[in-house]
């Protein structure tokens, strides 16, 4: 016997051939119709995103206004309910001067004020009901109810969250 079949016989792997493998299968979607879909479904989700971190930042007025709304009634213990509904009526005029021009909102008081409130909010809660008490707030002497507090700050919260410019 000669010497590799030797080796053979002692190490029968020794002699075997390696299986070639086949080649790498591609990710990357074989025809044009699926390479285009791959490419809108990507860009749409560009888009999607970019929609998102824009409105999330033009929205951050709003939640720093819920959270100070958060705070006054927090500490609408402590205050009385004439100076909860001034606290309400500055946290909302500076909420409306944060997004719309300041020559709109500056000039406006009493009905005036509270009708540009009900055009953005699309309702009449603020010349009509809870809302009256922002009309001259903090510029007149009034009188508010304790119960009228709760209302008025629903109707706060509604109007930042839901308000148009």
């Amino acid at each position: 016997m000669d010497k590799t079949a030797t080796a053979i016989l002692d190490n029968p792997v020794a002699g075997l051939i390696d299986i070639p493998l086949p080649t790498a299968v591609s990710l990357w979607p074989q025809t044009w119709t699926s390479r285009i879909a791959v490419a809108l479904l990507l860009a749409g989700t560009v888009a999607a995103i970019v929609w998102f971190v824009r409105r999330w930042h033009a929205n951050r007025y709003r939640r720093a206004a819920l959270a100070e709304l958060d705070h006054v009634l927090r500490s609408a213990g402590e205050k009385d309910a004439v100076s909860t509904a001034d606290a309400l009526a500055l946290l909302v005029r500076r909420t409306a001067l944060a997004i719309f021009p300041r020559e709109t909102i500056a000039p406006l008081s009493g009905p005036a004020w509270l009708d540009f409130l009900d055009s953005s909010y699309d309702g009449h809660e603020f010349s009509q009901g809870a809302g009256r008490a922002l009309g001259l707030a903090p510029y007149a002497p009034r009188s508010v109810a304790a119960g009228d507090v709760a209302p008025l700050a629903d109707l706060v919260r509604r109007w930042i969250r839901t308000h148009h410019a």
